[in-house]
Parts: structure tokens; sequence; C-alpha cells
């Protein structure tokens, strides 16, 4: 059984013939105890995927289910479904352990029997001792843990996050990802989880949906999303990928300058775009091989080294773990390609 599933669903907002369509007829499932990403640019409709999943929105069509119930028309209060905002919402004027015990004091849980759940919910998510503490006395990612908590107290059926790292810094934002994923893992939740950050995605989810301009552009796991993009938005979402022009031969041999690579399944004979990420060029010395390249930059960024080179088929940007023996600018090299990061994303029309 599906933890959230949407049949069909769109959303305008308006009525008239040109009211904009923020979400276009889209279908998707989160299997239970999973958690999917919703990934996209701003304005691709990720947000109101959300919000109506949450409640807090009404499709225009179609259907959403939670655990297999049908909650299309209900409210965001009759869901079991807690949010976890980007913001974190927290009440400026109460304890962290009134912030997390609030929930259940509103459903009718008596006072000491919520402040008991909430301390629970406390140490669950490593914040034991800090139940007195306001929350102007916590850093970012103790606010984060205090909202999680206090979604966690209510025993969801679904827990939804809404970009919720995007306030905090690199190494905090590294740390608590692992963190929600560790949680989610360990009590199973099914969560759907937005964010307009690729490696965010990849390093949290067990499924990644990419929307764009309110469609699904692609839904898969989330090697599956990087190793094998099925179009150019996809490839250049997922992380850095420089595209190039391609022949696809009687062979299904795919030519990319001196270089050839096999065609997957169902691509024909003709113009291909290829997409390669800077990671899968290998750098071997001058043979005849390889496509010949030129050193025209070098950047040493510690665990790894960045190159530009000049090819006949452009600039190419290589990113090498060789990061002991650099090549001087101007270097001639034979570029190779590795069998991970190179994909064929769509045929030229």
């Amino acid at each position: 059984m599906y933890g959230i599933e949407f049949k069909n669903v769109s959303k305008s907002y308006g009525t008239g013939a040109g009211a904009p369509m923020v979400v276009k007829d889209i279908s998707f499932g989160v299997p239970k105890g999973t958690l999917t990403t919703i990934l996209g640019p701003s304005g691709c409709g990720k947000t109101t995927t959300l919000r109506m999943i949450a409640g807090l929105e009404s499709p225009s069509s179609g259907r959403i289910f939670i655990d297999g119930t049908d909650v299309t028309t209900l409210g965001a209060a009759l869901r079991n479904v807690s949010l976890v905002f980007q913001s974190y919402a927290l009440f400026p004027h109460m304890s962290v352990i009134e912030n997390v015990s609030y929930g259940l004091r509103m459903s009718g849980l008596p006072t000491p029997q919520a402040r008991e759940k909430a301390g629970l919910m406390l140490e669950t998510v490593g914040l034991k001792g800090m139940n007195e503490r306001m929350p102007s006395e916590l850093s970012g990612g103790q606010q984060q843990r205090v909202a999680l908590a206090r979604a966690l107290a209510l025993e969801p059926a679904v827990l939804l996050f809404d970009e919720p790292l995007s306030n905090l810094d690199a190494r905090l934002r590294r740390s608590m990802r692992e963190e929600i994923r560790s949680l989610q893992q360990r009590l199973s939740l099914t969560v759907a989880y937005v964010t307009h950050d690729q490696s965010e995605a990849l390093a949290v989810s067990d499924h990644i949906i990419v929307m764009d301009q309110g469609v699904i552009a692609q839904r898969g796991a989330p090697h599956e999303l990087y190793e094998s993009p099925q179009s150019e938005f996809v490839a250049g979402f997922m992380g850095e990928a420089m595209l190039f022009d391609g022949l696809c031969d009687e062979q299904r041999r795919v030519g990319l300058g001196t270089l050839s690579i096999a065609a997957p399944a169902g691509i024909g004979q003709g113009p291909v775009k290829v997409a390669v990420r800077p990671e899968a060029w290998v750098i071997r010395p001058v043979s005849n091989d390889g496509l010949a390249a030129r050193v025209i930059k070098r950047t040493y960024v510690g665990s790894t080294v960045e190159y530009t080179f000049s090819s006949q088929l452009g600039e190419i940007f290589v990113v090498s773990p060789e990061v002991r023996q650099t090549l001087a600018h101007g270097a001639p090299v034979s570029l190779h390609l590795a069998d991970h990061g190179v994909s064929i994303v769509s045929l030229v029309k």
C-alpha cells in the first residue's frame, strides 16, 4: 500500500480558461515507510504538491489518498499528517517542551501525558535536557529538531518536510539531513520531502520525483536519475553535466568525436544528445584511441582538481581525484569515458 498516492491531480489558481495551472495531471505513489523527495526549481509546483498532501490546498481535479483512504476533500485537521516548515514555526513565548506538547494538548491529551510524550520525542531527536529552554536560546539546528519532535509527537501516518534545511549552514545541513534520514529509517516513517537541492535529495531519498513546470519530468531511485537522466532538464538539474551532439549508427554505437559509446535500448539511428558528468572523464597520456585535448584551465579545490580542456568537441569540464600529480597549463592528454556518468538523454528532433 502507498502511504501517499496522487491520481491525475491538477491545481490551478482561478477558475477562468486562462487560469494558471501550477500542477498538471500528475500521478505518483510514495510507498509506506519510505522517503520520497519532490525536487525541482522554484515555481515547478513542488511546494503546491506538498501543500495538497497536507490539506492546505485543494486540488482542482484528481484524487489524493493517504494510507489508502481518499482524503481529497478533507481539511488539514482531518488528515493524519504533520508538516515541518522551512521556518520551523515555533512559538517564541513557549518553552521547548511546551512547543512539542502543544499539538498533543490541542488534540485533548491531558497536560501531564502530553509533556511526558513530548519529553520522549525530544530524546528521540537528541535534545534531552533542553525541555525548559526557549526557542531563542537554541541554535538553528536545535530549533529544527524541536520542530521535528513536535511533528513526530502526533504520530502522523505521513510526515512532510518543506525545504527543512535551507536556513542552515552547509555543515549543519549535512548533519541534519543524516539525522532526518536515520530517524526516518529507524521509525519506518512515510515521508514526502521537498527541496530544490539535488545533493540533499540524493543523500536522503529512497525515491526522487523531479518536477518541471507542473509536470513530473522523471522519477526513480537516486542513482537512476543521476546515472540515467531521460531529458536534458533532468540531466542538468540532477548535477552538473555537459551536453554534446552525437550520432547513433547502424551498429547502435554513438560517436562522440573520436570516442564511441553503446546506445541503450530504444535509441534508433540518427542525431542524439549525450550528457556527460564531469567525473565521467578519465584523463590518460596522449594516445591514438582517446579524445585529444589540452589543458587550458586548472583549479585545485582540495579533494579534487577541476580542469577545463580544449578539444574538437569544444571546451570540456573535468573533475579529477588525482590531486598529487596535477597537469600543467597547455599539457596534452587523451580523454576517455568511464562506464558511469554518461547517458543519451534525447533524440535530436
